[in-house]
This record gives C-alpha cells, sequence and structure tokens, in this order.
C-alpha cells in the first residue's frame, strides 16, 4: 500500500522520506515527513488508532509495540529507523476473536479507563512470547516500562496467572 504524508506535527512542509516496512503482516511504502515518529505514522498515516499517545518521551508504555519482535516505546522510533522493519501492533492481536492475554484482561478486571491497556498487552505478549512461565519478578520486570493510574497492577498481575493456567 503506497501512502504520501507532507506535514509535519506543526503542519510546515519537511524533508520527505521513503519508507518500506510492514506493519501486522501488511506491507507498506510511505512518503513520510522525517520528522515523524512511529506513533505518529501508525495513528495519523494508517489509522491504528489502538496504539495510544500520552508521555511521549517513552516512559509511560501506552505508545509499546513490537518492533522486530521486540518491544518499543513508538513514541522514541523515528521515521527513518523503520526501514525494511516489522511492526506488530495491538490490533493484530485480535483480527477475529480476543487474543487470550486481552481475554484475561476483560475476565480479571485488569482495565479501568483502558488507556494503558493495549501497551500492557504488548509488553506482556513480548514477555510470554519468550517465557511462557514467568515469575512474579520477571512479569513486574516486563512492566515497570508501562505506567498505569488506574487499576493499581493487582488485576493485571490476575491476568498473566490466569493466561499462564489456560496456556
Amino acid at each position: 500500500m503506497n501512502i504520501e504524508g507532507s506535514f509535519t506535527q506543526t503542519g510546515e512542509k519537511s524533508k520527505l522520506i521513503n519508507l518500506s516496512f510492514d506493519v501486522n503482516g501488511q506491507q507498506y511504502v510511505l512518503k513520510v515527513p522525517a520528522t515523524y515518529r512511529l506513533v505518529d505514522i501508525l495513528r495519523k498515516e494508517l489509522q491504528l488508532t489502538g496504539t495510544k499517545i500520552s508521555c511521549e518521551i517513552g516512559r509511560c508504555g501506552s505508545c509499546s509495540v513490537l518492533m522486530n519482535g521486540q518491544l518499543v516505546n513508538s513514541c522514541l522510533i523515528m521515521a527513518y529507523q523503520l526501514q525494511e522493519s516489522e511492526i506488530e501492533t495491538i490490533e493484530n492481536l485480535s483480527k477475529n476473536e480476543l487474543h487470550p492475554i486481552q481475554q484475561a484482561f476483560l475476565e480479571e478486571g485488569a482495565l479501568q479507563c483502558g488507556y494503558c491497556t493495549p501497551g500492557m498487552v504488548m509488553a506482556l505478549k513480548s514477555l510470554l512470547t519468550n517465557q511462557p512461565k514467568p515469575n512474579l519478578e520477571e512479569v513486574s520486570n516486563a512492566l515497570s516500562g508501562n505506567i498505569c493510574r488506574c487499576t493499581g497492577y493487582n488485576g493485571i498481575i490476575r491476568a498473566v496467572h490466569r493466561y499462564i493456567e489456560n496456556s
């Protein structure tokens, strides 16, 4: 899919760069401002709004996605870093039905406002892909880059345990 962006966040013309990368299994060829970040491309150019914007400085984890299989804060990844990358967003997890991690969140009441939930789910997917039976310390470490101001994390920990039990 070819998409051409032409403006920066402030509306000023910017140098455009050509990118070719994969998002959720679909190849994209884009021409976007060099100043764009991955989160801008996902939300503005591709209309994948499941990835949230919050702190914009990589501290809250709301914008977490997988890039080449590694968890990253999409607000810190510049457009030029995307060339030939594979990106997975929260939208990829529930194409036909909820992913088991999402189902566990729902069953354990591991969300309130839901703003942090996509980043939390992506962080846990990264952990559980690499460590199917993590201990509490590993779960805590995996979630250390994600801030939730509503739930208090107990429901999230219960959701991880439910997911592990059902796997």
